[in-house]
This record gives C-alpha cells, structure tokens and sequence, in this order.
C-alpha cells in the first residue's frame, strides 16, 4: 500500500500529460512559454482571482507575495506555529519579524481568539495556514486585519479547491498563495507555485518581482528573483486542473468513509468532516500515536507525522525566546498527529484494511490492559 498513490493517477492521465509534455519539448519554449500563461488563465477562471502570478515552488510564493507589499524590517507578520515552516521562512527571508499564534485544535488553523492578541500596531500582514485542505473564517481574519491596516496572505498550499462561504480558496484575501508539489491536491512532477491578488498594483510588481525585476529583458526595474513556473510544469498543470473538481470529490468520499467507520473510537480524534475541505491529507490523533504508527508499520500500513514539532520549537527559530507551554494546542497537536494513507486513487480494500487495523490495534491495546 502507498500513502499517496501518484502511480495511479498518472497512469489514469498519461496520454494527456504526455502529450502536453512532448508539446513542449517539441517548442523548447521552456521559460515563460505558452502554456504558463495559459495555466495562469485558467487558475484565474477556477479561482475567479483577479489575478494570477506563478512562480518556482510555494515558498518563493510566500517571499515573493511578502515582498510584493513591501513588508521588510522592523513589521511583524503573524503564522500558525503549527503546520510547515514555508511561512514563517518566507516571513524571515523578507527581515520580518515572526509572530507565532496558536491553533484551534479542531481544525488545525490559527486560533482567532489568540490571532486578535497578538496585534500591534507593527502587525503589517497576518498569513493564516489553510492547513490539511481546511480554509480558516478567513472572513473574520480579514476584519481583524482591516483593524491595523495589515494585508491577510492566505497560505492556500494545502487547499487549491477549497471553499469558504461560496468563494474558492485563493481569492478570499487581498493576497494568497499555493504550493504545486507532486503531493498537493492539484501538484505537478516537481515544484511549482503561484501567487494571488485583488490588487492589479501589486500583480505587476509581482510580475517583475518573479524575474529579476525586468518588465523587459535587461532593464530592471528593482532586485527580483529568479523564480519561474517551468513550462514543463505548467502543461502538466493544465492537464491535472481539468480533474482536480473530480478528485477533491473522490477525496471526500473516502473522507467520509474513514470518519464513518472510525468515529465511535474514543481515543481516536477525526478532522473537522466538511464538504468544503479538499482533504490535503487525513490527518487524525491518538494519545497511543506512537504505538499505533509501530502496529501499522508492522502489517505495511504506512503513515506520516503532519508535524512532528510545532515552529516555535524549531531551532531555527530559538532566537524568538519561546519555550514549551507557549502555544499549548500546537504542542498537542504536534505530540498526536498523524496521517493516514490518502488520496482521490486509494483502493476501498486498501481504506478497509487501514480501518481493521487500527480496530485490532484498540481492540488488542485493551485486551493487554485487562490482562494486566
């Protein structure tokens, strides 16, 4: 069994990405060809964006939206200390300062009550995590920002087609962002990224921003980066946003399926069940994580940790000061998660056998404790 099954889906696609691939090849137009272009259309016409920027991989996603609303040293932006570090990197990256805030348990995302604490009149944009698939009340965080001035970038890495109150993820804020790593549910056969806004001023700088900082070739206007979407990628892109509405609904389904059968377990705490939720990974917890990741491993159930450590432990970022009790729920969260095998192609025989073993594992866990 695979945890995420990118064979299948590529087998099931394979003579239109091939296709789209040897296209390209057949052009060598491989920087900024046709089909980037093409690709950010029809992102704008999915997300009903404005406006539509790709980009390398989703951190430089992050980097290049930070930039692109002047935010530098001496602001604070504030992330989740729970989910991946492309947030608080790119916050870093920029001369920002890091301002960690807590979780909501349930969901996963940034805790609104604890957000509205940690605003300063420093505070210069709030990037909120739309963390495993799950969009936060962006609605309610971009009231809060509205309070200080700050732009809310919603990190919708995890989330391309996703929904809050009918409008897609990647267009509920002033800027958002998302990761097309193989993984995502639209991913490409490497990195990629895009960056979205409302505003056309900051679309151009955007624009610049993302090559060397030329609106024309040799003439640069500002210190850019060097982060484009391959056109490789691009046509692949092409070929998996045609399925991506049929695979978050596959994804649901066997949401659905998993809560069914495993919501009578105690122990055992499920993702918020949402049709809205695109499902990024299936992540669940247990008090018994560790022993129940060793049962599964032993029968060849694979699993992963989303995440092992919340970020204000991180190393990296010792130098904000924080110690263990700072940000309690991100701390549980990070000590119980786990992810179980996952994806729109899972195999109802593979889901059923997750399933019976994680009841052997409860049903044997018991029988050990009545013994002794």
């Amino acid at each position: 069994m695979q945890f995420i099954n990118l064979q299948k889906q590529y087998q099931l696609l394979k003579n239109e990405i091939d296709q789209a691939v040897f296209s390209v090849m057949g052009k060598t137009q491989f920087i900024l060809g046709e089909e980037v272009f093409k690709f950010e259309e029809e992102l704008k016409k999915y997300t009903q964006a404005p406006y539509v920027v790709t980009c390398a991989n989703g951190t430089d996603a992050l980097i290049l939206a930070l930039k692109s609303i002047g935010i530098g040293t001496g602001d604070e932006v504030i992330t989740p200390a729970f989910g991946f570090i492309a947030a608080a990197e790119a916050i870093s990256h920029v001369g920002a300062k890091v301002v960690f805030c807590d979780i909501d348990i349930k969901s996963y995302n940034i805790d609104i009550a604890n957000l509205e604490n940690k605003i300063t009149k420093k505070t210069k944009a709030i990037i909120p995590i739309s963390l495993f698939g799950l969009v936060p009340n962006i609605n309610k965080i971009n009231q809060i920002a509205q309070t200080v001035g700050a732009v809310v970038i919603e990190d919708a890495a995890q989330s391309m087609g996703a929904s809050f109150e009918e409008k897609k993820s990647g267009n509920l804020s002033q800027v958002a962002t998302t990761s097309f790593f193989p993984t995502k549910p639209l991913g490409c056969f490497g990195d990629g990224g895009a960056i979205f806004t409302q505003d056309e001023e900051i679309y151009h700088r955007l624009k610049k921003l993302r090559s060397h900082g030329q609106e024309k070739k040799y003439e640069h206007l500002e210190v850019g980066f060097n982060s484009r979407l391959d056109t490789l990628q691009a046509s692949i892109l092409l070929v998996k946003l045609k399925y991506l509405d049929f695979e978050i609904k596959e994804r649901i389904k066997r949401a659905h399926f998993y809560y069914e059968q495993l919501t009578n377990i105690d122990d055992f705490k499920l993702p918020i069940l949402s049709q809205h939720c695109v499902y990024a990974q299936f992540s669940v917890r247990s008090k018994k994580r560790d022993q129940m990741i060793a049962f599964l491993k032993d029968r060849n159930i694979p699993t992963f940790i989303h995440y092992p450590r919340p970020l204000h432990l991180q190393p990296c970022f010792k130098n904000l000061g924080h110690r263990e009790g700072d940000f309690p729920q991100s701390e549980k969260a990070a000590q119980e998660i786990f992810s179980l095998p996952f994806c729109p192609y899972l195999s109802k025989e593979d889901q059923e056998l997750v399933i019976r073993n994680i009841e052997d594992f409860y049903h044997e866990t018991a029988l050990y404790h009545s013994v002794l």
